[in-house]
């Protein structure tokens, strides 16, 4: 692979319904989340969008969305795409928050 992972703020494995909608053409997906971070998340698809696709975002779990504007910062059909949360407000900022916090909160089984 020909690109660089640069993170600001660790991811967590989650997974939610996501849809993306290519805010050039419009052509409009529908997936699910393998990571999510505070600042971005990786989508598992096998149609990614070329990077540097600049996206709406719409993330939906237990009926609470979270919809901002993004970037496709890798896409490959094997690994699907990496999203970098380019214009999210504090609002939505807070749900991604909480939904982190729950994840950290679950006890890990061995």
């Amino acid at each position: 692979m020909d690109y660089e992972i640069s993170r600001r703020t660790p991811r967590y494995y989650f997974v939610v319904d996501v849809e993306l909608t290519d805010l050039q053409s419009g052509i409009h997906i529908k997936a699910k989340t393998k990571m999510l971070g505070l600042f971005g998340c990786g989508v598992d698809t096998a149609s990614p969008f070329a990077k540097g696709t600049r996206v709406r975002l719409e993330l939906s779990r237990r009926g609470v969305e979270v919809k901002t504007t993004a970037l496709v910062v890798y896409a490959s059909p094997e690994l699907g795409m990496g999203i970098a949360f380019t214009d999210i407000d504090r609002k939505n900022e807070r749900i991604l928050e909480r939904w982190i916090e729950e994840l950290l909160s679950v006890p890990i089984r061995t």
